[in-house]
């Protein structure tokens, strides 16, 4: 599907996400059970999360607390009072037939974030955070459908979800990834999920619709549902905001409606038409009290906030003269930004520690198909490399080497050094010596030189590296070399 560019720039995607992402409690959010994702099906279940009669939710207080944590990191109000209440419907993996969300007193709300857009950035409203817990999961296995078996697995039931609701501020898929990638570093940096998409740690449903441009009324939305990759979230975008455009401008009307995005058509699907609150016959959750926050609650929490990524891109532009493109890589992960930090401390040169951790390492992390939190070469390690580069000790070229092979053997720079008898050479008389030589032995370079060829200076600087195996110093190398030729 692909709309003219002239037809395209007649319409404006109008975009909201709603995003649930697991909280990293040890226990799910109503009882006891464990959290931990991979156990054997059904082994992380009781009477609570399986909605069996007469078993009763208790609220888990460090699910509250993350909540606010990753409330508070987006800019919202922390309601004092709010409730939660049962939201009504029938699938096969939500055991009790109602799901305990938080509907018209949700934990907090009016908030935002901000994101690049074109090049400036630009505020994105967060209409509300709230708590719920999550359903279980089916499995499906078979093919054709006539041999198709589908399975529940319900240790995921009652595990407890943060769904932050975006204000319809999002115009395109390039602004939905980047709110989606911010969201994430955010959730990281606090430490209240791990975000990881493979496991449903982080789970996305769209909102889209298409309007005129320069029009104020919104069109008519549809949702695509569990978008579980930053990737797919922008391809099922394109094609949906397409897709509607296209049944706009050929007269059609846009049905309110769910829809599943297919990875392998690379198409979005009907699937149920869209419901409305009403649907869900929202009430109050009759075994819960409402939730009452303390303004003490409130502080403990806010003075257990970390660093959050804007501010400390800030303060390594500020306190280590960074660029802003360099604080803005480093900061895009906690922990690159805590590695980055102790080279740059440990090593006394924090520019070098970014153009090293951003370039070198970064790119034998790539090639090697590792993550930062697996790099061979500890922070403490490249630091004592970079240490020995800004005294001079070995030479950039010789670094790289270094690094390779302390990257390659889990080797710290002075193993490597003595293995492979790797050092500068900072001797000025010694290189002198070695220059006589190699012009004793090449007269006519030496005499084309004297004649004002002055290129023939790179020739001479060559021969002095490759005799000393490219140890020599090279600022030395060439000041020697014009002394004596001279």
């Amino acid at each position: 599907m692909s709309v003219a560019t002239e037809v395209r720039t007649k319409y404006e995607a109008v975009i909201g996400l709603e995003v649930h992402v697991q909280l990293l409690t040890q226990s799910k959010l109503f009882c006891s059970c464990s959290t931990r994702f991979g156990d054997p099906p059904n082994s992380n279940v009781c009477p609570v999360c399986l909605g069996l009669p007469g078993a009763l939710p208790v609220l888990n207080r460090d699910a509250v607390t993350m909540a606010m944590k990753a409330a508070m990191a987006l800019n919202c109000a922390i309601n004092t009072r709010s409730r939660f209440a049962r939201k009504n419907y029938f699938y096969p993996d939500l055991p009790k037939g109602y799901q305990i969300s938080q509907y018209d007193e949700p934990l907090s709300q009016d908030g935002w974030i901000e994101i690049e857009a074109n090049g400036a950035r630009r505020r994105i409203g967060i209409t509300r955070v709230h708590l719920e817990e999550d359903a279980g999961k089916s499995l499906h296995e078979g093919f054709p459908d006539s041999e198709r078996k589908s399975y529940i697995d319900l240790n995921r039931s009652g595990v407890p979800l943060i769904e932050i609701v975006s204000e319809p501020d999002l115009r395109t898929s390039e602004e939905s990834y980047d709110y989606l990638t911010r969201l994430k570093t955010l959730m990281l940096y606090l430490e209240v999920s791990n975000c990881n998409m493979e496991e449903g740690s982080l789970r996305c449903d769209a909102n889209v619709s298409v309007r005129h441009a320069g029009a104020s009324e919104f069109g008519t939305k549809t949702e695509v549902k569990n978008l579980n990759s930053f990737r797919f979230l922008q391809k099922a975008l394109e094609y949906e905001i397409e897709r509607q455009i296209e049944i706009v401008e050929s007269g059609g009307t846009i049905e309110q409606e769910t829809r599943l995005w297919d990875s392998r058509e690379q198409r979005t699907y009907g699937m149920r038409s869209k419901e409305f609150a009403h649907d869900y016959r929202y009430f109050p959750e009759p075994d819960l009290l409402p939730l009452i926050i303390t303004e003490d609650w409130k502080d403990e929490v806010r003075r257990s906030l970390p660093e959050l990524p804007e501010a400390r891109r800030q303060r390594f532009i500020s306190e280590y003269a960074l660029p802003e493109y360099d604080a803005a890589q480093l900061t895009a992960s906690k922990i690159l930004a805590n590695y980055f930090e102790e080279v740059a401390k440990a090593s006394g040169e924090p520019k070098l520690a970014a153009n090293w951790v951003l370039s070198e390492l970064l790119y034998l992390l790539k090639e090697a198909n590792k993550e930062i939190t697996d790099s061979p070469v500890s922070a403490a390690s490249l630091a004592e490399l970079l240490a020995l580069l800004s005294k001079g000790t070995v030479s950039g070229k010789m670094a790289k080497e270094i690094l390779a092979e302390m990257f390659r053997a889990g080797k710290r720079a002075a193993e490597v050094m003595s293995a492979q008898g790797l050092e500068q050479i900072n001797d000025a008389e010694k290189i002198a010596a070695m220059v006589r030589e190699i012009m004793a032995g090449n007269p006519k370079q030496v005499e084309q030189y004297r004649k004002g060829k002055t290129a023939t200076l790179g020739w001479f600087v060559g021969q002095v590296m490759k005799a000393t195996r490219g140890q020599a110093n090279p600022q030395l190398v060439q000041d020697v070399l014009k002394r004596e030729l001279g």
